[in-house]
């Protein structure tokens, strides 16, 4: 293989990146910059003009300040260059990596790169081809495509991503949910396998190629350890999916589960998930619901969320945790496991963030960067126990569904359709998302009188 210019590693836990290239991002970006050009560019025009201060803000400011940010930050991810890159690319010919199907796409050739959102939209449009292994090919991303943000991406954040951002209505979220989860529980399994868990699985050894439902007991075994699961607790999981944990929790800690979800589908699983494991249905449920409908009493020793408040949504997300907090005894543990951003961002990272609120979890916008999850929780009144970053281990996780779903894909293609649209969604989203990060946080309420004592983690001893 060619020299790449820095160490790559050799992990049996995971799919090494052959080129961990750097990209432009917040470390070229300048908010003063920004500012400075929102603002100068129509007090020029008003200078210019010799326009009065309310003119200047009507006309010019108003009219032309989303404008000028749109093309200010367009043009930044367009020429910017990579920070600190020391990835030497193999520096082929895009022909190597795709094949273009459409006279419309005839200008990327050699080495004029195509923008990441025109690709992956063409793609499912059936006018592009992969020339080889879709995971392979993504890799290489950076020496075939470009992170420019794109007309339709400002379409898609305009029109899309922000209005629901900021309604997050019941209905709103339960059509999401509904739509993405109750396409077919088959349709799943074909990547998710046995576990049906759609949440990052632990790693115990890095130096063992261990199997997805091996990654999956890791973590559920781990979740029951950080909140110190004990029998005869009361368990709420919120945003349970198939209803796993639940399952798992009740049989293997006695204590009484409940899962909520929205899925019809997740809910008919899961409930028949725990009669599978013979545990009687006065001990172990799962409820289709909404989360703001959860009876706030009887309270609950333990609570978990696991990958679902991203969905709640960054304008709920304050009420949501005060919510948890009511409901949890004081003496009690949280445990939230959320997807979320590095904050020391890229172009790409950008990119990735609004194909995925596209395509895979539509009103996901609570996707943030740690500092923010955890300035939420303290503010709602919770102290931090523990923290742990899992990105690595999502994308181990990612890497077995990925190569899940190329052994059953042609399966799912007979049942769904070949040019059903997700599907090809989501064998890219399965083979690029390796950039993924996750954190890990147990949390208790804030209290004097909290037995903080009792929570001395075996790994901080010596």
């Amino acid at each position: 293989m060619k020299d790449t210019g820095v160490k790559l590693t050799k992990w049996a836990s995971i799919a090494n990146a052959p080129f961990p290239a750097e990209g432009a991002g917040n470390q070229t970006f300048s908010m003063y910059h920004l500012v400075a050009t929102v603002i100068g560019v129509p007090l020029f025009l008003a200078y210019y003009f010799r326009l009065g201060f309310w003119i200047w803000l009507i006309f010019l400011f108003i009219p032309l300040g989303g404008v000028i940010y749109l093309a200010f930050v367009y043009l930044l991810s367009k020429y910017a260059s990579p920070y600190n890159n020391k990835v030497r690319l193999p520096e082929r010919n895009i022909e190597e990596y795709i094949t273009m199907k459409d006279a419309s796409l005839a200008g990327y050739v050699g080495r004029n790169k195509i923008p990441m959102e025109i690709f992956f939209e063409n793609y499912f449009d059936e006018k592009i081809d992969l020339c080889g292994d879709a995971l392979e090919i993504l890799e290489a991303r950076h020496d075939w495509a470009s992170f420019e943000f794109a007309l339709g991406q400002a379409k898609f954040l305009l029109t899309q991503w922000i209005p629901e951002t900021i309604m997050h209505t019941k209905k709103q979220d339960e059509d999401q949910v509904r739509d993405h989860y109750d396409r077919g529980d088959d349709f799943y399994a074909a990547f998710l396998g046995s576990s049906m868990v759609y949440t990052s699985g632990i790693i115990s050894d890095p130096s063992k190629n261990e199997t997805l439902e091996e990654l999956q007991d890791n973590k559920l075994k781990l979740v029951c350890e950080k909140i110190n699961l004990k029998a005869g607790e009361r368990l709420l999981d919120i945003g349970c999916g198939w209803g796993t944990l639940v399952a798992y929790a009740a049989k293997n800690y006695d204590v009484d589960a409940t899962g909520i979800t929205l899925g019809r589908n997740q809910t008919e699983f899961g409930n028949n998930r725990i009669k599978e494991y013979g545990i009687d249905d006065k001990q172990a449920r799962i409820i289709c619901m909404d989360y703001r409908d959860i009876p706030r009493r009887p309270k609950y020793d333990k609570i978990t969320c696991l990958e679902m408040a991203e969905h709640v949504g960054v304008r709920l997300f304050a009420s949501f945790l005060s919510q948890v907090r009511d409901m949890l005894e004081d003496d009690g543990l949280f445990f939230l496991q959320i997807a979320g951003l590095r904050r020391t961002w890229q172009y790409e990272d950008l990119i990735w963030g609004l194909f995925m609120a596209k395509y895979i979890f539509p009103g996901a916008d609570a996707s943030c960067p740690l500092g923010w999850v955890i300035n939420q929780l303290e503010c709602a009144g919770f102290e931090i126990q523990t923290v742990d970053t899992i990105g690595v281990h999502y994308s181990g996780t990612i890497f077995r569904w990925y190569n899940n779903w190329l052994k059953n894909k042609d399966t799912i293609i007979n049942k769904y359709g070949k040019r059903l649209k997700i599907l090809t969604t989501y064998l890219l989203y399965l083979g690029g998302s390796g950039s993924a990060t996750c954190y890990q946080i147990t949390a208790h309420k804030n209290l004097n009188a909290f037995d903080r004592a009792g929570l001395i983690s075996r790994r901080l001893k010596a």
